[in-house]
């Protein structure tokens, strides 16, 4: 999760691969929004394609952050497999709004399409785009508890190349979300330059 007050560190994050969330096992062919495995020791420039969504929006405490998100991506993936809709991506969270108490989300399943004619899967869960537009992928390989030194490190390679962000951030979870402590965790974090 973004640490509101990030500070800076030297190293980069580490390597992708597949993905999912908790209660069905993560199909093949699901893709990430930058189609190519990021490289641990650099930082991937692109530009992300907006691919439909479904979406969930929530808030929470840091302290609850890990499992409030896991549990969103398991009601997401419960009601998309109600519904038959088949997720063609890796769960992502877009960090729309955080403070020194907690944050506010969007947690998202890419698909395929939305149904014709229908804004909603549920009245809690929308259809939607993913995020699109410039970005740079950072790459966080350990456990999720030791995130905020991945985001430590984004803030410093922001700093040294003097590029302003937006206060938006992206997570997606290349790996499933099990424990908070799993050290086999990878996470591509998405952050998108001010126009």
């Amino acid at each position: 999760m973004p640490s509101p007050t990030p500070a800076p560190q030297a190293e980069t994050p580490a390597t992708p691969a597949p993905a999912q969330t908790a209660p069905a096992p993560v199909a093949a062919g699901r893709s990430t929004l930058f189609p190519n495995p990021g490289d641990p020791t650099n930082v991937d420039e692109g530009v992300l394609v907006a691919k439909p969504t479904v979406v969930l929006q929530g808030t929470s405490t840091w302290d609850d952050g890990f499992t409030n998100l896991k549990n969103a991506f398991a009601k997401i993936e419960t009601e998309l497999k109600k519904a038959g809709i088949a997720p063609t991506g890796r769960p992502l969270t877009v960090f729309v709004h955080t403070d020194d108490a907690g944050f506010r989300y969007e947690a998202m399943i890419p698909i395929a399409q939305a149904p014709e004619g229908k804004s909603e899967l549920t009245p809690e869960i929308k259809f939607g785009k993913t995020p699109e537009g410039k970005s740079f992928r950072f790459i966080h390989e350990d456990a999720y508890d030791e995130i905020d030194g991945t985001y430590e490190t984004i803030t410093a390679y922001l700093d040294a190349k003097d590029i302003v962000s937006k206060d938006v951030f992206i997570e997606e979870y290349v790996t499933d979300l099990t424990d908070a402590q799993d050290t086999n965790l990878k996470v591509n974090i998405y952050v998108q330059p001010k126009e």
